[in-house]
């Protein structure tokens, strides 16, 4: 009977065995449906990352993906018992036209003149499969925020739930030109009041300050005189 698929360890067995220029034998499982007790060799392990079919198969003419369910480790020995009956020469006349398909023998010799047979039964798992692989990974959503608070303006990143730039300090002229690229009505006219509004504070401080220096230099200018 065929196994149960394939575990972490023997994918990792099968990476090796591939590195050192093997090519394991697996059995397919019952999850490989119509072609479970079929055996074949492992020619490729893609990403699996990328589909979870990444075990590429070699059957006959064909290198197809399965996952590690479809497939499972050929036993030991299992060649071995697979090529005594070959010398008997009145069994093929007894044979069901597909005896190569029921059998759970890892390799039989010889099978090209059913392969024909197998080709058009595995012909529609490809185009199946590759629809899974084909499914491209969406990027997280990008959000900038420009920010203004107890006087000054902040900009910021975040891609998901990762900041890419904490809340820094920017200019006034600089934030206006960022609001400048969103074509929003009432919002480059809210940041202009803002602006307007710190320009009136710090020009009503600017006189206070020119006041209170004109009247240290009057003193001074008094001090001066009375030496």
């Amino acid at each position: 009977m065929a196994g149960q698929g394939l575990s972490s360890d023997e994918v990792q067995g099968i990476r090796e065995a591939l590195a050192a220029g093997r090519k394991p034998r697996v059995v397919f499982t019952a999850a490989a449906g119509q072609m479970a007790g079929q055996v074949g060799q492992v020619v490729e392990l893609t990403d699996p990352e990328q589909s979870e079919e990444f075990v590429v198969v070699r059957f006959g003419r064909d290198e197809l993906p399965f996952s590690p369910a479809d497939v499972a480790i050929v036993p030991k020995g299992a060649g071995r018992r697979a090529a005594e009956p070959r010398p008997e020469p009145a069994v093929p006349a007894q044979v069901s036209p597909e005896p190569e398909f029921v059998l759970d023998t890892p390799r039989v010799p010889e099978p090209r003149r059913e392969e024909p047979k197998v080709e058009q039964q595995v012909e529609p798992r490809p185009a199946k499969r590759a629809v899974k692989a084909a499914k491209p990974k969406t990027p997280a959503g990008l959000t900038v925020t420009l920010a203004y608070a107890d006087g000054e303006w902040t900009v910021a990143a975040q891609q998901g739930a990762k900041a890419l730039a904490k809340p820094y300090v920017v200019k006034p002229a600089e934030a206006l030109r960022m609001v400048a690229l969103v074509d929003v009505p009432g919002v480059q006219e809210a940041v202009e009041q803002i602006l307007g509004a710190e320009r009136a504070e710090a020009e009503q401080q600017a006189e206070k300050l020119r006041a209170e220096l004109a009247e240290i230099e009057a003193r001074l200018a008094e001090l001066r005189e009375a030496r």
